[in-house]
């Protein structure tokens, strides 16, 4: 099993900051792509950011130049840096992983690929 735990959620003026955490733990041999998505109320989840492996990134238009992505791999670790936050950004955040996972067989084991997603966490922009 692979779990992703986001922290860091939480409410905030516009303008303000918060910076999300999402720890990856398990049989985790790597993780390829990791993001944030974001559901506000009324509204389909979207996606926020995006890092690979090799540390290229993209955003969303409406955080481009406010929100940066960025990763920890020797912690298993990404972090979404939010700065000049506006109301429209309340929504509740969930990261995601594109992982490969290690499966025990008896006393081998064999590699599969697996998408995680965390239970979210709520960022509340407002004054």
């Amino acid at each position: 099993q692979v779990q992703l735990v986001e922290s860091g959620g939480g409410l905030a003026q516009p303008g303000g900051s918060l910076r999300l955490s999402c720890a990856a733990s398990g049989s985790i041999f790597s993780i390829n792509d990791m993001g944030w998505y974001r559901q506000a109320p009324g509204k389909k989840r979207e996606l926020v950011a995006v890092i690979t492996s090799g540390r290229s990134t993209n955003y969303a238009n409406s955080v481009q130049g406010r929100f940066i992505i960025s990763r920890d791999n020797a912690k298993n670790t990404t972090y979404l840096q939010m700065n000049s936050l506006k109301p429209e950004d309340t929504a509740v955040y969930y990261c995601n992983a594109n992982t490969v996972t290690r499966i025990n067989v008896g006393t081998r084991w064999r590699l599969e690929f697996l998408e995680v997603w965390g239970q979210g966490t709520l960022v509340t922009v407002s004054s």
